[in-house]
């Protein structure tokens, strides 16, 4: 961007992004877990439900925050291409997941968000450090949740 946004236009952008971010989990509104996720086999080290809600809150949060940081730098660029992309497939996998019971499906969906949101990390670190370092939290969340998907796709195969 040639000159900075003005100080109303970067608040709005602002909430612009978080309010798009957080619409990423309402695919998966009428896919919470259920009583098929409570029959699958689950390792000892499976997170109690009431943690994953606080922990996403925080990092939506900080995906917003850090994708208003690049765009107050850069404008619309590709690293916020890629945000949008590793957005819309963290917004895919809660109904895969917990909506479609494909736990096979899941796993090759969280893969490829994973993939995007490393991606999305690089383009941010390009333009803003502190944005990229605020991705870094939800990579490791999600390769958690990737460890957990693969983990629950071999203990319930078929």
């Amino acid at each position: 961007m040639s000159k900075s946004p003005t100080a109303p236009r970067q608040a709005l952008a602002l909430a612009g992004f978080v309010v798009v971010t957080f619409c990423a989990p309402l695919l998966g509104i009428f896919s919470k877990p259920d009583l098929w996720y409570e029959a699958l086999n689950k390792p000892t080290w499976n997170p109690p439900g009431w943690i994953f809600e606080p922990v996403w809150s925080l990092l939506y949060l900080l995906m917003a925050v850090a994708a208003w940081l690049v765009w107050r730098r850069v404008g619309w660029q590709r690293a916020l291409m890629f945000y949008f992309i590793q957005l819309a497939l963290n917004a895919a996998w809660t109904p895969i997941f917990f909506g479609a019971h494909e736990l096979g499906w899941a796993l090759a969906e969280i893969l490829l968000m994973w993939l995007a949101i490393l991606l999305t990390m690089r383009g941010f670190f390009q333009v803003s450090k502190p944005a990229g370092w605020m991705l870094v939290p939800y990579l490791t969340w999600v390769t958690f949740a990737a460890f957990l998907n693969f983990t629950l796709w071999r203990m319930n195969a078929v």
